[in-house]
């Protein structure tokens, strides 16, 4: 396609791009001058306040942790740091993409949010996996659905995303134009084509790779949810439609927030270096930036989801209270705590067998009626 100078400095009657490189066109962006603030200030608000509550949960109210409450601990902190780091992003985008502060915290706010974006994808992706192999490999779960093998994984994951997003604190950089300073997301112009190349090992590596193993294992489960039980009549049991609509929330959700965020960026980066009309850059300059908030509200999606997928937090909170006061009836507090203490045995021992009469049921020939269904 030819181009010449009339094609580059065409306008769009909007403003100057200058979120990117410095590219001849013009965009038009007034949108998201509007858009973006609103957003993240929404954002930042519900994410804040959601995942304290579960943060506070955890810390304070949780006396138990397994490998899903270990994963969404780590997740609640991962985005509980992105929604402090939004409201500066609030006030740049209010300002008209102006950012009076150093360029240091530019690069700090711009590493929040691709390692919060890369730790939640991660983290869903362990919480998948351990649920998945609840379903299909309940006794094998036991064993890595403990807590300290899912605090090694949690570690594990911080580490690979910090080293993975270090070098967008090398790229990420500020620039003054027309008495503006710009804080880009991307790289200076003469490292453009080394940023493209970077993010999209990213995009291999730390999205493609846990989508692909996020929708193998919700598929997975699905069928095993959804596979009849021999016996049963009026369809599924209760227990087993709240489980598939939570699968189909959960990948809704990440389809929502993540896919169209990067398949628009891979996009925008390509056709950046492309040699295509400024029309054609407009829209996929537009899709982009619009994809962007999608993006951030897995913020304030992630507690949400994990409240209603089953995990029991908030019954945790009300159960686990501390005991308010202390009397002289020592000798009788004993006592009912002892019996307390029988009646959970015995409890045990009747989950206990009806659990191996499960088992059993499980393995018997179909017409078994007594099989347990598998709560997620």
């Amino acid at each position: 396609m030819a181009t010449g100078p009339g094609l580059w400095n065409g306008t769009i009657n909007g403003t100057w791009d200058g979120d990117e490189l410095g590219y001849k066109c013009r965009f038009n962006e007034n949108f998201k001058y509007v858009l973006l603030p609103v957003s993240y200030g929404v954002v930042c608000v519900l994410g804040l306040c959601l995942n304290a509550v579960a943060l506070y949960i955890f810390l304070c109210r949780l006396k138990t942790w397994n490998a899903s409450t270990t994963y969404m601990f780590h997740l609640a902190m991962s985005d509980a740091l992105y929604a402090a780091s939004l409201p500066l992003l609030v006030y740049y985008y209010a300002r008209g993409d102006h950012w009076p502060f150093s360029t240091v915290l530019c690069k700090l706010v711009r590493f929040l949010f691709y390692t919060n974006l890369y730790c939640s994808i991660l983290f869903l992706t362990c919480i998948s996996v351990h649920r998945c192999l609840g379903v299909l490999r309940p006794l094998r779960s036991l064993r890595w659905g403990q807590a300290r093998y899912a605090r090694r994984v949690a570690v594990a994951v911080w580490a690979l995303v910090l080293a993975c997003q270090a070098p967008v604190l090398y790229f990420v950089t500020t620039s003054a134009r027309g008495g503006r300073i710009t804080c880009h997301d991307t790289s200076a112009p003469e490292l453009f084509s080394h940023f493209v190349a970077y993010s999209s090992i990213m995009l291999s590596l730390l999205f493609a790779v846990p989508f692909a193993i996020i929708l193998v294992c919700y598929v997975l489960m699905a069928r095993r949810l959804l596979k009849p039980t021999h016996g049963a009549m009026g369809g599924l049991p209760r227990a087993k439609r709240k489980s598939v609509r939570t699968i189909a929330v959960v990948l809704a959700v990440f389809a929502l927030c993540f896919l169209p965020f990067h398949v628009t960026r891979t996009l925008y980066y390509s056709f950046r270096s492309l040699d295509l009309s400024c029309h054609t850059l407009n829209a996929i300059n537009m899709a982009y930036k619009i994809t962007r908030p999608l993006a951030s509200a897995n913020s304030c999606l992630d507690p949400v989801l994990y409240f209603l997928a089953g995990q029991r937090l908030v019954r945790f909170a009300r159960d686990a209270k501390p005991p308010t006061d202390s009397t002289p009836t020592t000798q009788l507090r004993r006592r009912l705590g002892l019996h307390r203490f029988n009646r959970t045995d015995t409890k045990r021992t009747e989950d206990s067998a009806s659990s191996e009469n499960s088992r059993q049921t499980e393995s018997t020939p179909p017409g078994g009626e007594n099989t347990k269904d598998i709560r997620l």
